[in-house]
């Protein structure tokens, strides 16, 4: 992978973003790969107003990955406020473009939300998958994400798609492995 970064997202980075989101999850484009929710759901899965208000969010982050300039994938981070710290780092909108999905990028973007999560000294990464997402959900376990057992509706608010059938999210965590410290004796 040639000049591979991974970094944070900016406000000039929206229309990109908007582009490769859509494309990986909605429409025929997003058959190419195996995150497509097309045949789950119509319409789009964000825009630039919703991009906008992600990154203005200060408890919230989109780290992007590219290669050689090009913008292959992102993924949505928001610390989730317990009083006076940080518990919980909710992960969302994790995407990498059809063309170059299965080569590692969606795993170096969770690793790299990880390493996050420690930093802020959180409990856990949380996130929601739609329940039909079978591959999806397994992909998230084989990487540690575990079901908590809690369920949540799909939101009937068309910024976030038109359900072509009955939706539910499932609930992942994964606890964070807390940086270590040295004490000297």
């Amino acid at each position: 992978m040639n000049n591979a970064l991974i970094s944070t997202a900016t406000v000039d980075d929206i229309p990109a973003l908007n582009q490769l989101v859509n494309s990986a999850y909605r429409g025929d484009g997003s058959r190419k790969g195996w995150t497509t929710e097309a045949d789950l759901l119509g319409g789009a899965r964000t825009d630039d107003e919703g991009l906008t208000i992600m990154l203005q969010n200060p408890a919230a982050t989109i780290l992007k990955y590219e290669e050689s300039g090009q913008l292959l994938g992102c993924v949505y981070l928001e610390r989730k406020d317990a009083g006076m710290r940080y518990s919980d780092l909710y992960l969302g909108m994790l995407t990498v473009t059809p063309e170059a999905q299965a080569n590692g990028i969606g795993r170096k973007l969770l690793e790299a939300a990880e390493r996050m999560a420690a930093e802020y000294h959180c409990r856990a990464i949380t996130m929601t998958v739609i329940t039909v997402r079978y591959e999806l959900i397994a992909w998230y376990q084989r990487r540690g994400y575990q079901p908590t057992g809690e369920t949540k509706p799909f939101p009937n608010d068309p910024r976030f798609g038109f359900p072509k059938q009955p939706l539910d999210f499932i609930v992942l965590e994964k606890l964070v492995s807390k940086p270590t410290t040295t004490t000297q004796p």
